[in-house]
């Protein structure tokens, strides 16, 4: 086990090696979100819609994408469609985290949505809008402020799933400790390292979601 002292040396050492893999592991966690965001709106109105065609189509999603892992998900983009059409190994991963991310958020957007009181939709069609303009305008806006907090999570999670970026040799956060610690052969001391960075990321963000949270709260 590294000394903390040594680690402290190795962390100040290794801080330049670490500053572009870090921006590409929040660039990548971004675009993830951003994709799985409207890709999960998407299919939560597929689900709470009355054709049962869509709800089968969000429920085939959303149990395919849940049941198989992730890294499994990176593959088939990565090599399965490599001969089709080359993604790259940023969008590769990015639509892998968004594609899977997507049932995850698809559900939590299903959930805010049917916890709006089915009043409200009868009071937008008393008004002369059709569904889709009461859903636009009067449940979606309620929804998605009550889907920010479990999102905020999502976003955590995505952040820390970014790491399996590494397997298909993207410069991401744990692919330079690997790198490091393969050249060094000091394993321990680069994986505590970028565990620490993981860690205070990780922090940063859940201090901004829980005052996004309370700044909501206040708006209630």
């Amino acid at each position: 086990m590294p000394s903390i002292s040594h680690l402290i040396e190795e962390f100040i050492r290794t801080f330049p090696f670490f500053l572009k893999p870090l921006l590409l592991t929040f660039e990548l966690t971004f675009a993830s979100v951003l994709v799985g965001t409207v890709i999960g709106l998407f299919i939560a109105l597929l689900k709470v819609s009355r054709f049962s065609l869509a709800q089968m189509i969000a429920n085939v999603y959303i149990t395919v994408i849940r049941g198989t892992p992730l890294i499994v998900q990176i593959f088939v983009l990565y090599f399965g469609f490599y001969k089709v059409v080359d993604l790259g190994q940023f969008w590769s991963a990015a639509l892998a985290l968004a594609v899977h991310s997507g049932a995850y958020i698809a559900e939590i957007f299903r959930g805010a949505i049917q916890s709006i009181d089915k009043g409200q939709m009868e009071a937008g069609l008393s008004l002369g809008m059709s569904p889709a303009q009461t859903m636009r305008r009067i449940i979606l806006p309620q929804a998605l402020k009550r889907s920010i907090p479990p999102l905020g999570n999502q976003f955590i999670l995505s952040l820390k799933e970014s790491s399996l970026a590494a397997f298909i040799a993207m410069d991401e956060l744990f692919s330079m400790a690997r790198r490091l610690s393969a050249e060094t052969f000091d394993e321990m001391t680069f994986f505590l390292i970028v565990a620490v960075y993981y860690l205070v990321i990780v922090m940063l963000f859940t201090y901004l979601v829980n005052k996004l949270e309370k700044r909501l709260a206040k708006g209630d």
